[in-house]
């Protein structure tokens, strides 16, 4: 998995699954200093209710 790419993604659809939350978690000590601006992004996102936490229903 990419950060980016899942900044992109999770930025678009406005949701953000338990798994990928618990990828970035267990890579969060290989991330660069512009990947970790990107999780404080998402964090923030998540604090003001942009993103939500795996709520997405089934097609």
């Amino acid at each position: 998995m990419n950060l980016g790419l899942l900044f992109l993604k999770v930025n678009t659809s406005g949701v953000i699954t338990l798994s990928e939350l618990d990828w970035i978690t267990n890579h969060q000590s290989d991330f660069s200093r512009l990947d970790m601006a990107l999780v404080l992004k998402i964090g923030r996102l998540m604090d003001e209710g942009i993103i939500e936490v795996d709520c997405r229903l089934p097609a």
